[in-house]
């Protein structure tokens, strides 16, 4: 039984690159999104990652990337995760509510240099939702991953790449595989 599991999650998972393989407007989108990164770290900008549960993974990761190495011993690039610091987490939390976990960070962090990146799989995360917001409102550049299904952040973001799945899974599957693409691009256009 597990093999037959493994076989059709296998065969999801494909379905889903090959279908990002072929989206020429995501393909734009992750050039675009790189760009806009080095022109940030050649003003002194940094990137700011954020989200929930599987997605505050991502951003730890992609954060780590950046700031540790990718593929090649250099410099780190700053970068930070909103998503590690729980005394922070949990004081804004309780003091001001989860939805406000992120904006808060935001107002103590945000340089109109800096590229915010918001992932969250359905797109409406109303913490991911505020926070986009409010650094598109104090001029920053925003990225948001989400799914395929029609969401809040499709409104709100500079630019907002779509996985052409509903599946969660393979959406945050997705998600680490981009931002590892993007990490990639940036390191080999600061670095070359």
């Amino acid at each position: 039984m597990e093999n037959s599991i493994l076989k059709k999650r296998l065969k999801e998972h494909i379905a889903v690159a090959m279908a990002l393989q072929k989206n020429k407007k995501i393909s734009r989108q992750v050039e675009f999104i790189a760009e806009k990164i080095v022109n940030s770290y050649r003003k002194g900008g940094k990137t700011i990652f954020f989200g929930n549960g599987g997605s505050a993974a991502d951003a730890q990761h992609a954060a780590a990337e950046l700031m540790g190495r990718y593929m090649k011993d250099r410099r780190p690039l700053h970068s930070i995760s909103l998503t590690t610091n729980t005394s922070v987490i949990t004081a804004i939390g309780n003091d001001y509510g989860y939805d406000e976990i992120f904006k808060k960070q935001l107002e103590g962090l945000l340089k109109k240099e800096d590229i915010i990146v918001g992932i969250s799989t359905s797109g409406n995360s109303p913490n991911v939702v505020k926070a986009i917001e409010y650094a598109k409102h104090n001029g920053a550049f925003t990225v948001c991953l989400v799914g395929a299904k029609k969401c809040k952040l499709d409104k709100i973001a500079d630019v907002c790449i779509k996985i052409p799945s509903s599946s969660t899974p393979r959406i945050q599957e997705m998600h680490g595989f981009l931002l590892h693409t993007i990490c990639e691009i940036v390191e080999r256009k600061l670095f070359p």
